[in-house]
């Protein structure tokens, strides 16, 4: 997915929603990590795309946090 529109997407989805897809997001991580060390993953830099995706929504987390305060 491009950056933009998955940013796009995120700005637009509530706290509540944010948290759903960082569970989901970190379960992806965990299953590729997996399937790294048993050298099933071929496409590897997926990780660090996945890494980048968790980032990018705990910022947006934190963002919509400050501004309900």
């Amino acid at each position: 997915m491009k950056k933009t529109k998955f940013v796009e997407e995120l700005k637009n989805k509530s706290t509540a929603e944010l948290r759903k897809d960082l569970i989901d997001a970190k379960k992806e991580l965990f299953n590729l990590r997996f399937q790294n060390a048993t050298n099933q993953l071929e496409n590897t830099s997926r990780i660090k795309e996945v890494r980048t995706n968790i980032a990018r929504i705990q910022t947006f987390i934190t963002e919509k946090e400050k501004v309900a305060k």
